[in-house]
This record gives C-alpha cells, structure tokens and sequence, in this order.
C-alpha cells in the first residue's frame, strides 16, 4: 500500500505543479485516464493533505506552520528591489524520483534570480537549511533580508538565531499567500517541468548530480530577458563590479 502511496504521489506532484489550480475531482480524472491509477477522491485527497498540496499552490507545502514560534512580518510588499544581496528567499520542495523522493531547499537572489546555495536532503528538518544558508553566506556574503513561508524550520531557534548572528532581517510570507515567495516558486516549477520529471532519477546521487548541472546551467548559460538577456550569474556579479569601478 505504501509503494502504491508514493506512485500515486509522484504523479500528484507531477500534475499539480503543471497545473495549480486544478482540485481533487480534476486530479482524480488526470491519475484515472493519463496514468491509469486506480483512485478515488477520498484517497487523493488524503495524499494532498500528507504532501500539503491543496487547490491553487504552486508547490507541496512542506513546511508546516508552528503555532507556538514566532511569526515575522512581510518586508517585501512594495519594496523596490536594485540590488543583489538585498533580499534572497529560501524554501523547501518535494523531489520525487523514479524511486522515492528527496527534499531540496533552495536559496535565490531576488534581485538577479542567481542560485545562491541549496541543499538535498530525505528529512524535512532545519539542518539543510542551516547548511544551505551558511554555504551561501560564506560564499557571496550577507544578504539585507531573507524571505520564507511560515514553515517551523523558518521559525525555529536555530534559524531564527543564525539569521541574527548576521543581523539578516527576516521576512515570512502572509498566511496562505505563496505569491509573495513567488521567485523560488517559479524556480522550482521549471526545475521540476524541466528536468526532474524528464530524467525520474533512480538514485539520491543521480538525482544530486542532476540538480547540480540545472543549477550550473541556470545560472551561467541561460540569458533571462528580464535580467537585460544576461545569465543569472553574469547580472549578480556585475553589479559588485560597477560598485568597485565607482
């Protein structure tokens, strides 16, 4: 029943994140007709509400609010944002693969869409994130403000304390609003329609290599029209050039 569980799974995830707002009875049709999976609405349902997917949300909500930890305020609504290393987000996303799935949190620069550190992982726990963030911060310094959602490991100790240590200012989403982390969730979704349900990896290292390359490969060799047709790397690095010349 588990096996059959994690198949059913794998293909929720894979239609939801192409299409979002499609709910339970919509789903059912998908898994009957295109995967011929033999399930119903109460057993899909039950899946959705296991991997946090409900109608309208862009990805498997993994992280799962904390009523007893401290809520941070939004600071991004209607900030304007000019400058790499002025706000990254973070979040977590389910990873399935041809067997089994994995947890990748993830780390952009808001202002130039560059990766900036991420992290694989088979537990929803804070350490991935602690370790993606310092990585991160080692490697292309301290960020202004770091966006997440209301998940526990962003309002856990351990977060919350790391990102004081370098008096980074934390930012969380409103409730139930996933459009105001809308650049990593946009991330994801490409990763995932480009990549991961492509290649339905076969092992955690396959798929680590795999998620390797589409990082290396979005940051450094594809242009974004929005960033001036230069890659993600390109534009975040050649603003701390213009700074040095000036």
């Amino acid at each position: 029943m588990l096996e059959e569980d994690e198949k059913v799974k794998v293909r929720l995830d894979y239609w939801h994140t192409l299409f979002p707002y499609m709910g339970v009875r919509k789903l059912r049709t998908k898994l009957q007709q295109e995967d011929k999976l033999p399930v119903g609405r109460k057993r899909i349902k039950r899946l959705m509400d296991e991997m946090g997917i409900y109608t309208i949300y862009p990805k498997p909500k993994l992280s799962i609010p904390n009523k007893e930890h401290k809520k941070f305020p939004y600071l991004l609504r209607n900030k304007v944002i000019q400058f790499p290393n002025q706000v990254w987000a973070i979040d977590i996303s389910y990873i399935p693969m041809a067997k089994g799935f994995m947890y990748l949190t993830a780390i952009i620069d808001w202002h130039s869409r560059y990766i900036v550190g991420w992290t694989l992982s088979d537990t929803l726990g804070v350490e991935p994130i602690t370790e993606a963030l310092t990585k991160a911060i080692k490697t292309y310094g301290i960020p202004c403000i770091i966006n997440s959602d209301q998940g526990s490991q962003f309002t856990s100790d351990d977060y919350v304390n790391l990102l004081k240590s370098y008096r980074i200012r934390q930012s969380m989403d409103g409730k139930g609003r996933w459009i105001d982390n809308v650049i990593i969730e946009r991330w994801f979704r490409n990763l995932k329609v480009e990549d991961i349900y492509i290649n339905e990896y076969v092992s955690p290292k396959a798929l680590r290599a795999g998620i390797e390359k589409y990082v290396r490969e979005y940051n450094t060799i594809r242009p974004h029209q929005s960033l001036n047709n230069e890659t993600p790397e390109d534009f975040f690095k050649s603003a701390f050039k213009k700074e040095k010349a000036a």
